[in-house]
């Protein structure tokens, strides 16, 4: 199944959403559920999924910009760093042992066709970050590899967008990673019975292509994260997992080069969808 978030026009509240199912020309309503976040904490969420018979609404008639991150509110998104091999090397670090590990706010998300926008505080060494993200769709704790795919809902687009200065102030990553507004997930969530990594992630950048590696070229997998993961802490249903991000990014580039005003990024895992983004001063 495709499962996704949608903004509801005309509403009261104007960003009021709802979850929905996507069919080949529609997305129908599941009904009682305000979001996929809210969908995957409900017992028996996929057979809800299954059985949505509410309001359809014409895919053709969507405005991009009616998407909202698929899960817009996770109650933790945890971030995984130099975890393909090719980046590991180009910013010269060896394998890790363990995963390096860090976390975003629920602020920084947008939908998958929102402006990422350019804080005036760190406008200058904004950098782009495609990763495969893993949506959480059942308790995970102490929860061994070979368990852990029971816990995995699925599999969205994320891209994991890094204020670089920032980021290198200190030692510690988090500072650079959380600015609000500037990390596209989306478009839908694919369940994991209809994907499963190996297909290749592509980042573009104002028409040309930045990044190329196939999502199963992972030191550690989605399984082996969320064994070490809920090894420190449990795993809820709708959190997020951005799996890291491969070679290519624009700090490795010599000389470096940083996303700009006017700047379009893009970001596609075959099997899962597109990611289109402009970007603005904020």
């Amino acid at each position: 199944m495709r499962l996704g978030t949608l903004r509801l026009a005309g509403s009261a509240a104007p960003r009021d959403t709802v979850a929905v199912r996507i069919d080949d020309d529609a997305a129908v309503e599941i009904t009682g559920f305000t979001d996929i976040g809210a969908l995957l904490r409900a017992p028996g969420w996929e057979d809800a999924a299954r059985g949505a018979s509410g309001p359809s609404h014409s895919l053709g008639e969507l405005e991009p910009t009616d998407w909202a991150p698929v899960v817009p509110r996770p109650g933790k998104i945890v971030c995984v760093g130099l975890n393909y091999a090719n980046h590991i090397r180009e910013m010269g670090r060896e394998l890790p042992e363990f995963p390096t590990l860090f976390a975003k706010y629920p602020e920084a998300l947008i939908g998958p066709y929102d402006a990422i926008e350019l804080p005036p505080e760190a406008a200058d060494a904004v950098d782009w970050e495609g990763e495969l993200a893993i949506v959480i769709g059942a308790s995970a704790r102490r929860t061994p590899a070979a368990e852990a795919a029971e816990a995995i809902a699925g599999y969205a687009v994320i891209n994991d967008v890094t204020m670089r200065d920032f980021q290198y102030r200190t030692p510690e990553w988090f500072q650079g990673k959380t600015f609000e507004g500037t990390t596209p997930f989306g478009p839908h969530l694919v369940t994991r019975d209809e994907f499963s990594p190996g297909p290749e992630l592509l980042t573009d950048v104002d028409g040309e292509l930045v990044q190329h590696t196939p999502t199963d070229d992972l030191v550690f997998g989605p399984e082996a994260l969320v064994e070490y993961i809920s090894s420190i802490f449990t795993l809820n249903p709708g959190d997020v997992i951005a799996s890291g991000t491969p070679g290519g990014v624009g700090h490795a580039r010599k000389p470096p080069r940083y996303l700009r005003d006017g700047s379009v990024l893009t970001t596609t895992i075959d099997g899962i969808g597109t990611l289109t983004n402009p970007v603005r001063k904020a």
